[in-house]
């Protein structure tokens, strides 16, 4: 039997489970937007009990773990299985003008949602512009 190989199929079955289908994803979905003075993003975490989720910032670097447990144990007959089970992460680089010191998380019918404030150095500011005739200066090198 002559067998003829698909590259485009084997590399669409490698790419689904690296990266998971719209059925069964393999990351944590989020949403991110700027809500006035603040950095919004929100995650996806349905089914997960809030104790087990963990959001820790290094740096400029945001990492946000979360566990979903089985709901069955191994004596149960699992008749489908579509819903991704353990521990899942996500890491998000935060720009310099976000205040990763003053970060605030809440969790809510299964969306963990963090508000950022941006920092008061990012925050426009006016200039004040001297002139001559207001103070005399000297430069010096």
């Amino acid at each position: 039997m002559l067998m003829r190989t698909d590259p485009f199929r084997e590399l669409d079955r490698l790419t689904q489970q690296v990266l998971g289908t719209a059925a069964r994803p393999a990351a944590m979905l989020m949403d991110a937007w700027q809500a006035g003075e603040e950095f919004v993003v929100a995650f996806d975490l349905p089914g997960v009990d809030v104790d087990s989720v963990e959001i820790d910032v290094e740096r400029n670097v945001l990492t946000v773990r979360a566990e979903r447990k089985n709901l069955t144990d191994d004596t149960t007959e699992l008749i489908a299985s579509e819903r991704p089970r353990g521990v899942f992460s996500r890491q998000i680089v935060l720009g310099d003008a976000l205040d990763t010191e003053a970060v605030k998380a809440s969790y809510d019918a299964g969306v963990l949602l963090l508000r950022i404030p941006i920092a008061a150095k990012a925050k426009p500011r006016r200039i004040q512009i001297e002139t001559s005739s207001d103070q005399a200066r000297e430069i010096s090198a």
